[in-house]
């Protein structure tokens, strides 16, 4: 991580074709981010295309996620010792190829093989691909409008996915989501020789057993999980993986503490504003992710909604996001990070209450509301968040503080999945039992309560990202401008 920081913060190498080099950076990561989306509205679509079960639905998500978020660490690593452009278009090309033989899959395990493959060929591409930008364009203005682009495809491509997976599942296939992501892959591999520069490498070593033993670990606590869900907390299949992830994650803690170069070092949870940050984002990664999963399926399972009219559904919320966080990026130099930091979390708690009070005939009006109100607290929480956890660190340590943000968002998001997955679907039993009916109004109704009940608990979880920032975050009331114009949350 030491070298990728020094060169984002003085490197002045130019680029072969700064504008070529910037199209081709900047579509690696809408393609890498819209993927995380795109996925959603097309789910019920899969479920009955390739007769998903319920509990392995949820790995449609999951099994990106957690690859993805558990690996980033990993990926941006590869790029310091083998070369950035190198990894860059190794990460593109795995992803191509995962991309295409889930646009091909027959059944369920096939597909989220392929949804795995394709996390870990992200977790390869987007950390180098932040990292070219340092290495192909030089420090002032050139290299602050690259960040820009760069941060624009990050923010614009929740909405794109959602857009264009709505689009492409109603009018052409499913399939061409995962098709999609071929001839962009095809079209970067080409022009990344021809328009970025390679890196200098650096020395040192890989931490494989620590990357194996995390990645291992949390998906074998993931499918403990949800395998609760489909026989019970007392199985021997639930009971034998939760084990197995207890032995994998306390192996990643040795390993940690023993490696010369490790994937994860521990002191770095030592700062108690950082720590508070990591649980802040780990509860804000499990609501966000959750309320996507189990409002689609409301609106196309229960409402009856198409998945195009779902993916324009969504808009309000990742136009919310993007403009709070540009707002709050604009007057945090004034009021200071902390009114953001727990109006955010207030907010979005609000919204997940307003959000839980659905029922199978509400109107979109009732949606709209807390979409937009959860929205604008995730985008208030984002940018203090940054600037909380990057805050007066050390050089070598600031790529890890700011990675992990990303990584606890993610491997937050499979783990709540999971969990409320599995509460979700016990609540629909519960309630379909209750009603002592199986008409279509009855399973609509017993479904809608799993779903509301999911959300319930995602208030609950962002009430503790709340009691965090109170109780846990002690930082000043205000940043120098230096650190604020330092900030990767602000470019």
């Amino acid at each position: 991580m030491t070298t990728e920081v020094t060169e984002l913060t003085g490197s002045n190498t130019e680029g072969k074709h700064l504008g070529l080099a910037l199209l081709v950076i900047s579509a690696a990561q809408l393609m890498i981010v819209l993927d995380a989306t795109v996925v959603n509205v097309a789910i019920p679509t899969i479920h009955h295309a390739l007769h998903f079960s319920l509990t392995n639905l949820e790995w449609l998500i999951t099994a990106y996620s957690l690859t993805f978020g558990g690996l980033l660490l990993f990926g941006g690593r590869t790029g310091d010792l083998y070369g950035k452009r190198k990894m860059f278009m190794v990460g593109v090309g795995l992803f191509a190829v995962a991309s295409l033989a889930g646009g091909l899959a027959q059944n369920d395990v096939w597909l989220i093989i392929t949804r795995g493959l394709q996390g870990i060929g992200g977790a390869i591409a987007a950390p180098t691909a932040l990292s070219l930008i340092a290495t192909n364009f030089p420090e002032g203005t050139e290299r602050n409008r690259a960040m820009g682009v760069y941060a624009a495809m990050s923010g614009g491509g929740g909405a794109l996915g959602l857009l264009l997976g709505g689009i492409l599942t109603s009018y052409v296939s499913w399939r061409w989501i995962f098709f999609i992501n071929v001839p962009i892959a095809a079209l970067i591999l080409f022009l990344a020789p021809r328009a970025l520069n390679e890196s200098e490498t650096t020395s040192g070593h890989l931490d494989v057993p620590g990357a194996v033993t995390v990645t291992g670990g949390m998906l074998a606590l993931v499918y403990g999980l949800s395998n609760a869900s489909s026989h019970s907390w007392t199985s021997t299949s639930t009971i034998g993986f939760l084990a197995a992830a207890v032995v994998l994650l306390i192996a990643f803690g040795f390993i940690e503490r023993r490696s010369r170069e490790p994937l994860m070092p521990l002191s770095i949870f030592k700062n108690r504003n950082r720590a508070g940050t990591y649980g802040m984002m780990l509860c804000i990664g499990i609501a966000l992710f959750s309320m996507f999963y189990f409002l689609t399926q409301f609106l196309q399972n229960v409402q009856g909604w198409s998945a195009v009219k779902t993916g324009v559904g969504f808009l309000p919320m990742t136009l919310g996001i993007i403009v709070a966080a540009i707002l709050t990026s604009r007057f945090i130099g004034r009021v200071g990070i902390r009114i953001p930091l727990i109006a955010g979390p207030a907010a979005a708690v609000l919204g997940m209450l307003w959000i839980s009070r659905l029922t199978p005939t509400s109107h979109y009006l009732m949606v709209v509301g807390p979409l937009v109100l959860i929205a604008l607290g995730m985008g208030f929480a984002f940018v203090p968040l940054t600037l909380t956890a990057v805050s007066r660190v050390t050089p070598d340590e600031a790529g890890l503080a700011s990675a992990l943000l990303n990584t606890m968002q993610q491997v937050g998001g499979a783990l709540g999945l999971a969990v409320l997955a599995t509460i979700a679907i016990d609540a629909t039993k519960s309630k379909l039992a209750s009603l002592h009916s199986t008409t279509s109004m009855a399973q609509k109704i017993a479904t809608t309560h799993g779903y509301t009940t999911a959300f319930l608990v995602s208030a609950g979880i962002v009430f503790i990202a709340l009691l965090i920032s109170i109780i846990v975050i002690r930082v000043p009331s205000d940043l120098t401008p230096e650190e604020l114009a330092a900030s990767p949350a602000l470019h």
